[in-house]
């Protein structure tokens, strides 16, 4: 498993690397906050390591590339009127031809789970059975909150990232349900088309029920974006990505601190790419425009997505749909709940083989067929009315910190927001049909991708600040310019990624519906350990 930004960061400060990263100096110290729930001295709050028990794992290089060909979840129609039942079951699932069958949690039977499919404005209703085992297979923490010793084991609530729905139906995190049990949800798709996503939002174990395989893409549909005459069809593919580690024998591994009584460790990172739940596959495709609805569903892990050989791309949109416009890219960053909609165009390379990197490494092949195709997709100049929101809007502005507290060895112990832990009372209370900006003041050294929930924003911008004054005297000094956000984010969204050192404002217009949401760090062993919080809206 290749090192984590922040034991890079930690071996910067020892010298190694120097001058390559910033050293990390700014992260709060855990002394200070109170009762700190660690072993140790008085002095130094570090976990006491008590076993360090790691099986033989897999080196996915090892495995033949390229040898399966990319699986396509199911499609199911959420039709109105229409009851849709999608039961939460373990199953297993081939990753790799030479590889055994993979212990797995899942919607429906595969990983992702069936795509849904629905329509703008016609309401949709599902209900979730839970169908689990009784007992979980990935280590829990007991320690944090909502995870304690007196709560069953396995629990689930879904949450449709991206979906304006009332709070009954959102998957707040409390209101998870045991094996044996289910919950109807309602969501009235009252949204312009985008690509939607559905996963486990338990507290306090959604980290360990997603990385089991909880989550699926839903795609909703309109028909303005149906009149623009886009790839569609079996030339419109979701392609969903994810990393795990897998032990020798292909079960899943999900790292743990070495301390039995506290397991959680801050960030988890696999070796083994997958691509709609398989290892390097490959996809046959005609010489023709295809369109792919690209969604990050990994718990820590960027991906940052290029086409080998450098050929460009066009993005078309992102988390929450259409691009005003679309742009020729040639790499696309996303961060874990990111989604990002390609064209790629595959004329005139007839018989050709190419691969989708991230990064440096490969992590499928598109195999063109030969012989020439009738293609009518067109991608327009024009996509949508993308109307830019205006700072005048807002009637009120929010100064949020994204708090990191460390021991004395500087690993990360406690992840908050607004300095708050989720049990304490709500502060952030929007009326509905008011805009607000918030500015994400990021006091850590990880870039943290910040999920709102029921809402969409825009980015307004990015701006550097002295993080040394702000300790001191909690006073905003800042150090640089403003940064408009990157083209491909001037759209829609409802992830944006909060760089470290920087204020990351966004605006948004809180339509919809009174009652509890959240927002949260969308790295999920943050969101675990508290970086999240309720926000409740509340009538005007």
């Amino acid at each position: 498993m290749s090192a984590s930004r922040r034991d890079f960061l930690k071996w910067s400060m020892l010298g190694l690397g120097a001058g390559a990263w910033p050293m990390r100096m700014l992260a709060h110290d855990m002394q200070s906050m109170p009762k700190p729930r660690m072993g140790g001295g008085t002095l130094c709050k570090h976990m006491v390591t008590d076993q360090a028990k790691v099986p033989l794992l897999l080196d996915p290089t090892t495995l033949k590339a390229f040898v399966d060909p990319l699986p396509l979840p199911p499609v199911l129609h959420a039709d109105p009127g229409k009851l849709l039942q999608i039961d939460m079951q373990e199953t297993s699932q081939r990753l790799h031809r030479d590889l055994p069958p993979t212990r797995l949690w899942t919607y429906g039977n595969s990983m992702p789970g069936p795509t849904i499919e629905a329509l703008s404005g016609k309401p949709a209703r599902i209900e979730w059975r839970n169908r689990l085992p009784g007992k979980h297979f990935l280590p829990i923490d007991h320690r944090i909150h909502g995870a304690e010793q007196d709560k069953p084991e396995v629990r689930a609530i879904v949450h449709v990232h991206g979906a304006c729905v009332q709070t009954e139906s959102d998957g707040y995190p409390d209101d998870w349900y045991v094996p044996g049990q289910s919950r109807v949800h309602t969501y009235p798709n009252k949204q312009e088309a985008a690509t939607l996503w559905y996963h486990d939002h338990a507290m306090g174990i959604n980290r360990l029920n997603i990385y089991a395989g909880m989550f699926g893409n839903l795609i909703l549909r309109d028909e303005h974006e149906q009149s623009l005459g886009l790839p569609s069809g079996e030339q419109e593919i979701p392609l969903t990505l994810s990393d795990r580690l897998l032990t020798k024998d292909a079960q899943l591994y999900y790292p743990v601190s070495g301390n039995s009584d506290a397991p959680w460790v801050s960030e988890v990172f696999g070796d083994a790419m997958l691509v709609n739940g398989a290892l390097l596959p490959y996809l046959e495709v005609q010489p023709r425009r295809y369109r792919f609805r690209v969604l990050n569903a990994a718990n820590a892990r960027f991906f940052h997505l290029k086409l080998a050989g450098g050929r460009p791309f066009q993005q078309i949109g992102s988390d929450q749909g259409l691009l005003a416009a679309p742009l020729v890219q040639k790499s696309v960053l996303l961060a874990p709940a990111e989604r990002v909609d390609l064209v790629i165009d595959f004329s005139g390379m007839g018989g050709q083989q190419l691969e989708l990197i991230n990064d440096a490494l490969p992590i499928m092949q598109f195999r063109v067929g030969r012989g020439s195709v009738r293609d009518t997709s067109v991608v327009p100049a024009v996509l949508r009315d993308v109307p830019r929101m205006p700072e005048s809007a807002a009637t009120h502005q929010r100064l949020m910190t994204l708090d990191e507290y460390d021991d004395c060895v500087a690993e990360p112990m406690l992840m908050l927001l607004n300095g708050k832990r989720w049990h304490e009372p709500v502060t952030e209370k929007p009326v509905l049909g008011s805009t607000e900006i918030w500015s994400l003041l990021n006091l850590t050294d990880d870039t943290h991708p910040i999920h709102l929930h029921m809402v969409r924003f825009q980015i307004l911008d990015r701006r550097p600040f002295d993080q040394g004054q702000w300790l001191a005297s909690k006073t905003i000094r800042y150090i640089g310019p403003a940064q408009p956000p990157e083209a491909g984010e001037a759209g829609w969204k409802d992830v944006v990624q909060a760089y470290p050192g920087m204020i990351t404002r966004i605006i948004t217009r809180f339509d919809g519906y009174v009652g509890r949401y959240v927002w949260h760090c969308h790295l999920l062993e943050h969101e675990a350990n508290e970086m999240m919080r309720p926000f409740e809206v509340v009538a005007a």
